[in-house]
């Protein structure tokens, strides 16, 4: 890992579209990695991309509408 890419707090708050207090939350309850190296937190491109799969959902079956079902709406 000492050759990955470091991304800020700020930046992966910007890339996920969320507000960096939850970027923060994340860290400290542990469910994003990250190094504190004295001038904030540095979240790891691998480790983003680890917790971006833990949270994925189930992938979109085959044929399956926005819905979920098939293509076609039912009422």
């Amino acid at each position: 890992m000492p050759y990955d890419q470091y991304q800020t707090v700020r930046e992966v708050a910007e890339r996920l579209q969320v507000a960096e207090a939850t970027v923060r939350h994340w860290i400290k309850v542990g469910q994003l990695r990250a190094i504190d190296i004295g001038k904030g937190w540095r979240i790891a491109h691998a480790d983003l991309a680890h917790f971006l799969r833990r949270h994925e959902t189930a992938p979109r079956r085959e044929g399956a509408g926005p819905n979920g079902h098939g293509s076609e709406e039912t009422g």
